[in-house]
């Protein structure tokens, strides 16, 4: 009882601070959403429609651009926010079918439909993509034209006969075949990345500025007091530690329910998530134990922790993707694997992209646990010696 009393207290102090409510709970949070809306999504490039007129043609040109596989395409009806969206890069291009498009194909004019994008390469490879549409729509029409002005059927009547003839014509079929693997990126929901890196991130980083609370109880003379009593030192050990694993999992079990509950994030197999967090809460308020058993000063305390767990996340992959370091930098992808951040988002990856199960992370987990064991002994030992020194 008294273990789990000491286990209590950190969780209320964790609670009782107003300040922890924003770093704890709603930073992390707000941080995988502008993630998620930065970055996320199904990676393919987004392109917004706007057809100023309700003619059939116009029409068409929408619906074909919207049925080409590798886009994300939305209709807008405003012009000034479609292109404000392209220039702050909500979109990657705009296409804008212009009010009179029916009426001046019709009266064999011109018309001229807008492309808008910003300058690069990709841009003009979108456009490229777009313009098929509109040249495939444009022979069409040059045919029914031709077929006018030969026969003297109506325009309409003309359209329609050649898009009747067209459809009868047995055209190119190109199959296309993945060779190797793909882009494991776009197997991610738009915020699958950010949560599972954010989590292992905060996690962290919350544990070690929280070793503050074990220094002040020390310096108070909170834990010495309670060994003079008849506690054993093993009760008080194992509450502390009980105390930083508990406040690890109150924000990590926020983060995996809150980003399920309000962006729909998918953690794979529910045992293997939890097992990999649990797990990884060990390492993280091992470590805690361990700087708040070591260090005698709160503000020195809170500086490091600050400073390392951003750097070790970062380090480990939190804010810059595994999978890129190890296409850009071979060497920097090896150094990271002595953060338990990579071995936690390794972990991770198998179950959210791979579909795989508790067996298929074993070697991960055997990794997080080793190091939650050499953290906790060592700070399990160094909080006993400075408890029972005279």
């Amino acid at each position: 009882m008294k273990t789990l009393a000491i286990t209590r207290v950190a969780v209320t102090r964790l609670l009782r601070d107003r300040s922890n409510i924003f770093f704890v709970f709603m930073l992390p949070m707000m941080l995988i959403l502008v993630l998620g809306a930065a970055f996320g999504g199904s990676f393919e490039p987004r392109v917004g429609v706007l057809v100023a007129g309700e003619g059939p043609l116009a029409r068409e040109v929408a619906k074909r651009i919207t049925a080409l596989d590798g886009l994300e395409v939305t209709e807008w009806d405003d012009r000034d926010a479609l292109v404000l969206a392209v220039e702050r890069g909500t979109l990657e291009a705009a296409v804008l079918v212009p009010a009179d498009y029916d009426d001046a194909l019709a009266a064999g004019g011109a018309s001229a439909i807008e492309y808008v994008a910003r300058p690069g390469a990709d841009a003009m490879a979108l456009r490229n993509t777009v313009e098929s549409v509109v040249i495939e729509q444009g022979a069409l029409l040059r045919a029914a034209a031709l077929a006018a002005a030969r026969t003297g059927v109506p325009y309409d009547e003309a359209v329609a006969t050649a898009r009747a003839t067209t459809a009868e014509v047995v055209a190119i079929e190109i199959e296309p075949i993945v060779v190797g693997e793909l882009n494991p990126f776009q197997r991610l929901g738009q915020f699958q990345l950010g949560a599972y890196s954010q989590l292992l991130l905060f996690v962290f980083l919350t544990s070690m500025t929280g070793s503050t609370a074990l220094i002040e109880s020390r310096r108070l003379g909170v834990a010495g007091r309670m060994v003079a009593t008849p506690t054993a030192v093993r009760t008080v050990l194992l509450g502390e530690a009980l105390g930083r694993l508990a406040v690890a999992l109150v924000q990590g079990v926020f983060i995996m329910a809150g980003t399920a509950l309000l962006f729909g994030v998918s953690w794979g197999d529910p045992l293997a998530a939890v097992t990999i967090l649990l797990v990884f809460s060990l390492g993280a308020s091992g470590t805690a134990m361990l700087m708040g058993a070591v260090l005698d000063n709160p503000e020195q305390a809170g500086g490091i922790g600050v400073v390392l767990g951003i750097a070790l996340g970062a380090l480990g992959g939190s804010m810059v993707p595994l999978m890129v370091m190890e296409m850009f930098s071979p060497t920097l992808f090896q150094i990271a694997h002595v953060t338990p951040h990579a071995w936690g988002i390794r972990a991770f990856e198998k179950v959210i992209l791979g579909d795989g199960g508790l067996a298929d992370i074993l070697p991960e987990l055997g990794v997080l646990a080793a190091f939650a064991l050499v953290v906790y002994t060592l700070g399990a030992w160094r909080l006993r010696v400075s408890l029972t020194r005279p």
